[in-house]
């Protein structure tokens, strides 16, 4: 009986004859079988003609030689493991098993569970640090650091326009307990902050080259913005930083020879803060940045380039490897898993999301700038409210001035209190937390509008986290598009059930999935015509 597998072999093939040998009972001819060994990466793969077919063999040897028995290999794949994806050495500096991590995710959603469960299997996670207050972020760096004394793991820094006291305190905070690698995200140019972290970490190694002990991977989506982050550090922020005496002379002449980030991540259409950019057009700009001004600088160890935004299923990932990125980098997908720091109830609806489930609201961090972040609108109002209030703030000048039929509708739907009572807890909590912005909001009757509309965004994703019952549909849960494809990939597996999402796993099946693929696209080049289910990879039960 003649067995279809789906696989021809076309004329371009016989540029070399090689032939296989081996054991008979190693040749497999089924679709099904064949797509299994293939996903055995660690072996290579022969494809070999038969008299009842092409056949695949991961036993035997091939050589230009006849010998007895032996049958034409018509191509074969080398082994080839998740680890040869993207740069060899992001994995090395970052202690990481492979050239992936696990981005940030702002309030602890990123959790200390989260970053060390994928440090104990050796990936690099960085946690959410960004909006959370000092103590708290001092108690996951003990716990983090507890756990994984030789890593990996990375913190979250956020640029904080409205709030610079958090950016400097958590600066303080990563030197204090020597976190050696930080995740910036949402600048816009440099601070000093960001410098004086860098800086304070160059050290000069024996053959004079400059090691840096504080690594930076700056996540950006514009690139003027990378421009920045490519060059060393500025002399104007260094010398602010020297009259403070927080750098020495020597760490500032060593400043000049390196960028101020060993990577810089290509954020496109992401959750949270994002530009929605197109990652096949942000990445190759990006990349041919990179180049030119190691063209001029010469830097000791170029720097690497990697990918995030839309990364959720193996064929994203692969795809960004292809482009040129050194690594990818996956958040959404991992807000769904069970260490996240977020409710059942938000895993849920996260679990449930579509493609077009996510549109653009209001940044509570940049929200008199007009910044945008990406969000879940399946299941929740928090996007259209937050889009209401900052409608509110752009055409009047103070609370005063709403119409007081559009004032009760916010306090009786948003607020679920009258606007005085918002405002006195919203003096309360910047007291504790950073008292000169209740100072900056006196005799400014619209600075004091806008804290209080912060105060609705800023708590809704905390609502989202804790699960507030009589607060769901105000829940703001960040979430990119990745989300649905990862939803449409693991449906009909043991990963569609969210308390089966663990952020290991989704790591290790998006690589195995990428690096299974990378084998059928070598097969392809080589000009065999697959049949389209070899396109295809499942997660896979753990073993």
């Amino acid at each position: 009986m003649k067995i279809t597998n789906g696989i021809q072999a076309s004329q371009r093939l016989a540029a070399i004859d090689l032939f296989w040998n081996g054991p008979e009972g190693s040749l497999v001819f089924d679709l099904d079988d064949i797509k299994n060994h293939l996903q055995i990466l660690n072996k290579p793969a022969y494809l070999v003609q038969t008299d009842r077919g092409i056949a695949l063999a991961q036993e035997g040897t091939i050589s230009t030689q006849v010998q007895d028995k032996s049958k034409k290999c018509l191509g074969f794949v080398d082994a080839f493991l998740p680890e040869n994806l993207g740069d060899a050495s992001f994995s090395k500096d970052h202690k990481s098993k492979y050239a992936y991590y696990s981005g940030a995710m702002a309030n602890g959603i990123a959790s200390e569970e989260l970053v060390i469960a994928m440090g104990k299997a050796g990936i690099l996670a960085s946690f959410g640090a960004a909006g959370l207050e000092p103590p708290k972020v001092e108690k996951a760096i003990n716990s983090i650091q507890s756990a994984l004394p030789e890593g990996p793991y990375a913190f979250n820094l956020i640029h904080s326009p409205s709030e610079p006291l958090l950016e400097r305190k958590a600066t303080e905070l990563f030197l204090k307990n020597k976190v050696q690698t930080i995740e910036a995200s949402a600048f816009l140019g440099l601070t000093a902050n960001l410098v004086w972290y860098r800086v304070a970490g160059l050290e000069e190694g024996k053959r004079g080259e400059v090691i840096p002990k504080n690594r930076i991977i700056a996540k950006i989506s514009r690139r003027e913005v990378a421009e920045k982050f490519m060059k060393p550090a500025p002399s104007n922020l260094l010398g602010q930083l020297l009259g403070e005496g927080l750098i020495t002379e020597k760490q500032a002449a060593l400043a000049a020879k390196v960028p101020m980030a060993d990577d810089i991540t290509v954020e496109a259409d992401s959750g949270g803060h994002t530009d929605n950019r197109s990652l096949v057009c942000l990445l190759p700009s990006i990349i041919e940045l990179r180049d030119e001004i190691q063209k001029i600088h010469q830097y000791t160890t170029p720097i690497r380039i990697g990918a995030a935004g839309g990364i959720g299923v193996p064929q994203s990932a692969l795809a960004a490897f292809m482009m040129g990125a050194g690594y990818v980098v996956t958040g959404s997908v991992n807000q769904a898993c069970i260490e996240a720091g977020t409710s059942e109830h938000t895993r849920k609806l996260l679990g449930q999301a579509d493609f077009a489930d996510v549109m653009m609201a209001p940044a509570a961090d940049m929200f008199e700038m007009g910044v945008k972040l990406q969000v879940l609108k399946r299941g929740t109002l928090f996007p259209l409210r937050a889009r209401k209030l900052y409608d509110l703030y752009v055409n009047y000048n103070s609370l005063e001035e709403i119409p007081e039929a559009e004032r009760l509708k916010i306090e009786k739907q948003m607020f679920h209190n009258d606007v005085e009572t918002i405002w006195q807890q919203t003096v309360d909590y910047f007291q504790q937390r950073d008292p000169q912005q209740i100072t900056k909001a006196e005799g400014k009757p619209k600075r004091k509008m806008a804290l209080v509309f912060r105060w609705y965004l800023g708590q809704s994703s905390n609502w989202a986290n804790r699960g507030t019952e009589n607060r769901k549909m105000d829940y703001q849960i960040w979430c990119g598009p990745a989300m649905g494809a990862f939803n449409d990939w693991v449906r009909g597996t043991h990963l569609e059930k969210i308390e089966n999402r663990k952020t290991a796993e989704v790591a290790e099946e998006i690589m195995n999935g990428a690096a299974y693929l990378y084998r059928v696209r070598q097969l392809q080049n080589m000009g065999f015509q697959l049949d389209s289910s070899y396109f295809s990879y499942k997660p896979r039960l753990p073993k």
